[in-house]
This record gives C-alpha cells, sequence and structure tokens, in this order.
C-alpha cells in the first residue's frame, strides 16, 4: 500500500465518524472524513487516493447517489458501502452499481479492516487481473446445499426480498428465512454482506460450457 493511501469516510453522524477514524487511524490508516455526500464531492475527490467508506442513508444525496455520481466521474475509487438496515437487496444493489463491498452496523472492527486494506490495495493497483478460479472450498459448501436452498440462494443473489422469494418459489417467507440461515450456515458466512459477495463470485465463475455455478 503506497504511503499516500487514506479513507475517506462519508457519514452524517459525527459520532460514527470519528470512532471509524480512530480504528483505522489506529491501525496505521490516515483517514478524511466528511459529514455529507455532497461534502465529499465537493472537496474530496481532487487528490484522492485510497478508499470511499460511505454509508447509505444520510440526508441529502445517500450512498447510492454518491456511487453513482463516482461511476459517471469514470473514477476507479473502491467504495464500500454501510449501513444499519442492511438486507439482501440493498446488499446485493450496491455491489452489482459497483460498490467493492457492503459492511453491516454495528460494523465488527476485524471485518472492516480487511476490507478496507482489500480495498486500499485494489486502490494502489488498479490494473486488472486475469478472473481467478473459484476458491475449491466454495465449491464443495455449494455442492452440500439443497436443491431448494440453492433455488432460495439464487433468488436472493438476484436481489429478491424474501417475499419475493416465497411467492416465487410458493412457499411462506419463513422457510425462505430457515433455507437463508442454512445456506448461511453451510457456507459459514456471518452477514448478509457475506453472502451477496459468495453468490456474486461464485455467479461470475463460469463453468465448463458457459453457465455459472451457482445454478
Amino acid at each position: 500500500m503506497s504511503p499516500d493511501m487514506m479513507v475517506s469516510i462519508v457519514d452524517d453522524d459525527p459520532d460514527i465518524r470519528d470512532s471509524l477514524a480512530m480504528l483505522l487511524q489506529s491501525e496505521g490508516i490516515p483517514t478524511r472524513e466528511f459529514a455529507s455526500a455532497e461534502d465529499f464531492l465537493a472537496n474530496g475527490l481532487a487528490d484522492h487516493s485510497g478508499c470511499v467508506l460511505a454509508d447509505i442513508r444520510m440526508p441529502g444525496m445517500d450512498g447510492f447517489a454518491l456511487l453513482g455520481m463516482i461511476a459517471a466521474r469514470q473514477l476507479t475509487i473502491p467504495v464500500i458501502m454501510m449501513t444499519g438496515h442492511g438486507d439482501v437487496p440493498m446488499a446485493v444493489s450496491a455491489m452489482k452499481q459497483g460498490a467493492s463491498d457492503f459492511i453491516q452496523k454495528p460494523i465488527d472492527a476485524e471485518a472492516l479492516l480487511t476490507l478496507v486494506r482489500m480495498a486500499l490495495s485494489q486502490s494502489d493497483d488498479p490494473a486488472p487481473s486475469p478472473a481467478p478460479d473459484t476458491d475449491p472450498l466454495l465449491l464443495e459448501r455449494l455442492s452440500r446445499l439443497t436443491e431448494r436452498e440453492r433455488e432460495v440462494f439464487e433468488l436472493l443473489v438476484d436481489g429478491d426480498p424474501n417475499k419475493v422469494v416465497a411467492f416465487k418459489l410458493s412457499i411462506s417467507p419463513r422457510t425462505v428465512e430457515i433455507h437463508r440461515a442454512r445456506v448461511m450456515e453451510k457456507f459459514g458466512l456471518r452477514n448478509v454482506a457475506e453472502l451477496v459477495r459468495v453468490g456474486l463470485s461464485l455467479r461470475t465463475q463460469p463453468r465448463h460450457g458457459g453457465t455459472s455455478r451457482l445454478s
């Protein structure tokens, strides 16, 4: 990681900004703080080098709009989205719109540090690399899913809420929740962001013959 890499923290809550800054700085990661997406766009882009840690729900321009503005300016800045109201459709939407990752509040310190270091590494070396083969462990865990669990997993990664998944599969929302919990248990996942990350990873890794591994 280059010494000029830093994290721009964009959140309307000053206590959260301060706590995140203290955590990152304690690990030797420089930070800047912005109280709004508008403030970051006006003052944080000119000499930006690093990644952005942005809340989704903010007054005025929200995190999704910020993500769109960064994309519209054709900037290759890794953006980690934060929310205290995360669910599967929101995580899918964030990552499909270009977020490098997604994390839920209350934030796990070690998980955040891992994501930030990955994002800074990506920012430091933005050249695309060939997609790696899917982790054999993920494939082994995928093979443990029942047919119904795989159907639920597929629809969740499409971004469908539980009620929509239930309607499409003619089962109850509670049954969807049970299958979702079993999918997460079999993959060893802790939260929604990890579920989406694994699903999108499996979906982008083709089988021989052109079909995705999550199908």
